[in-house]
């Protein structure tokens, strides 16, 4: 289509010039002597360039240009002035003239303004496009979004945002901080971290409270937002409502990761609910389990999930010291409380003022220690180290043992009292060997996570490994299997984790549950019939599941003396 631009000047001579100079470059031209007609040529042609006069009778220039933005006719204005000044030209431009140009006119001149205000004004159209398709995606998404600059300054909010967290786009140019009235501050702290490390977030399925103060599970992921020159300058937030599917996935008991705690298993379904109850109240937990059972992890999503997870979250391994440095670091010191202590020195409670405390391996702390532990209990008070003045502390305790508390109870190895303060809440966590369904989900989420970690491009674990897991017990629970699975990817070199790619340790056990023949391969007759029947005897195919060369099937047939007729009874009695 021809670019249509609009000459306004009362010379008739003039409009006749521009009119021919420019109709010969293909633009399609209007023309108007004076204010009045400029609006009606306006209104009906809707311009892509303007060049008018810049003195119109009783008007000006500077006029229609108002009149154009009052229009919302984006489009560049080019000045004509019979007497160019520095005032006036700068009038021009800061009213938000395009450029001006001085009499007579020169046909190049005025052919080479047109050209750039034409391609001036396609860029302003494309970009025009652009936005207001970025905003029709920011409208409909259902997702609360929301952007802020490096100082929290709140740069944009879509629709949904209102609805998700009740933070409308009045807020815009206004601090996040303070939307917090209501809301418990989870996304605050959300995008505090990712400002902070300048990295992405996510806090899956988190509890939290909005503004208008209604309870909503979300999904909260933050990025970090680039400038066109690279440049970090702020944090776009994403806001995922899950209250709906979280309370029909709780009632169904359907859910599969809940925070970073993989499982479907029963009883780890009946472990998510739990979380959920313990989350807004300041009661006491114990968490039992083996080593390896994720007892951080519930530690995390019990303290993230509740009204304390704005607060901060403090961990202390109490096997790790011993018992006078684990007090100084529970409860701190002060100067010249001991040989060393050259400086006052704030302990891990004061830390934890508003938030949580982890007390890992709490089996394992002194007598006098589960004396000082219970007084901080009781009282809600810690004394530091050479101080006698009591310290009140607002913290949330949770601690976990792999140990059985009730009979070092019994022994007289732990205080009962404090047990019974611990114990308020008692969750027990299950062994990976009572929950071995859950056993192919941990493979694939681990699988993933590792193949990032490892820049590897492993896809699977062939059938005789996948059995092998089901069969093991597992003795380091969760932590084996991810350390197991590490070590396998670490030396695997194809896309399928085999037999020969396991720990020794796990390999041994094999060996006694007679999944390894003494051949070089590590394949045993079983996995080769598995894979075939898996696969509907094609060859190629239980190749690829078990990770090996075709040509190493056909020998393996030969070699066990196995062919498609025979049955797997057969086959077995063979073996």
């Amino acid at each position: 289509m021809k670019s249509k631009i609009l000459v306004i000047d009362d010379e008739e001579s003039l409009r006749f010039t521009f009119e021919n100079f420019l109709s010969d470059e293909g633009y399609s031209v209007a023309t108007a002597k004076n204010f009045d007609e400029a609006l009606s040529e306006m209104s009906g042609m809707n311009p892509d360039v303007i060049f008018t006069d810049i003195i119109l009778g009783d008007k000006s220039g500077l006029d229609i240009l108002k009149e154009a933005k009052t229009r919302k006719i984006n489009c560049p204005v080019i000045m004509i002035t019979g007497y160019p000044n520095v005032e006036t030209a700068s009038e021009a431009v800061r009213m938000g003239a395009f450029d001006y140009m001085s009499k007579p006119i020169r046909q190049a001149t005025l052919l080479h303004l047109a050209r750039t205000a034409v391609r001036h004004k396609m860029l302003q159209d494309k970009n025009e496009q652009y936005r207001a398709n970025l905003e029709a995606i920011f409208r409909s998404v259902k997702d609360a979004i929301v952007t802020v600059d490096k100082d929290l300054v709140i740069m944009e909010v879509n629709d949904s945002a209102q609805k998700v967290c009740d933070i409308s786009r009045e807020w815009r140019g206004k601090p996040f901080d303070a939307l917090q009235s209501a809301c418990n501050g989870k996304c605050l702290d959300a995008l505090k971290r990712c400002i902070g490390t300048k990295e992405a977030l996510e806090m899956q399925r988190t509890e939290c409270l909005n503004n208008a103060g209604l309870r909503k599970v979300v999904t909260i992921t933050t990025a970090p937002l680039l400038d066109f020159r690279g440049e970090f300058s702020g944090a776009v937030m994403v806001v995922r409502d899950e209250t709906v599917l979280n309370d029909l996935e709780r009632n169904l008991r359907e859910r599969r990761q809940f925070h970073n705690i993989i499982g479907q298993n029963k009883k780890m379904q009946k472990i998510f609910s739990l979380i959920e109850d313990l989350a807004d109240v300041p009661s006491t937990v114990l968490i039992t389990g083996e080593s390896g059972t994720g007892k951080e992890l519930v530690a995390d999503a019990i303290h993230y999930t509740g009204s304390r997870s704005s607060g901060p979250l403090v961990k202390v391994n109490c096997s790790a010291l011993s018992e006078n440095l684990l007090e100084s670091e529970l409860f701190g010191h002060v100067k010249g409380a001991f040989t060393g202590a050259d400086r006052d020195r704030t302990g891990r409670f004061q830390n934890a003022d508003g938030g949580t405390i982890f007390l890992d391996e709490i089996g394992d702390i002194s007598q006098r220690m589960q004396v000082r532990l219970l007084r901080v209990l009781q009282e809600k008070v810690i004394d530091r180290v050479g101080d006698s003045t009591p310290i009140k502390v607002d913290v949330r305790i949770i601690a976990a043992t792999n140990q059985d508390l009730a009979k070092k109870v019994r022994l007289g190895e732990f205080r009962e009292d404090l047990y019974y303060r611990l114990k308020v809440m008692g969750l027990s966590l299950p062994a990976l060997k009572d929950r071995k369904d859950d056993i192919p989900m941990l493979i694939d989420y681990f699988l993933k996570n590792l193949n990032v970690r490892l820049n590897k491009r492993v896809e699977a674990l062939s059938e005789d490994v996948k059995k092998a897991f089901l069969d093991y017990t597992w003795p380091g629970n969760i932590r084996e299997l991810e350390n197991t699975l590490e070590h396998a990817l670490i030396v695997c070199k194809q896309d399928t984790v085999t037999l020969e790619h396991l720990p020794q340790g796990l390999k041994d056990f094999l060996k006694e549950k007679d999944y390894f023949l003494t051949d070089q391969d590590g394949l045993s007759r079983q996995a080769i019939i598995k894979a075939l029947e898996t696969s509907g005897w094609n060859k190629s195919r239980a190749a690829r599941l078990l990770g090996v060369n075709v040509r190493t099937i056909y020998r393996k047939l030969e070699k066990f003396d196995v062919s498609h007729e025979q049955t797997p009874r057969e086959n077995h009695d063979m073996s």
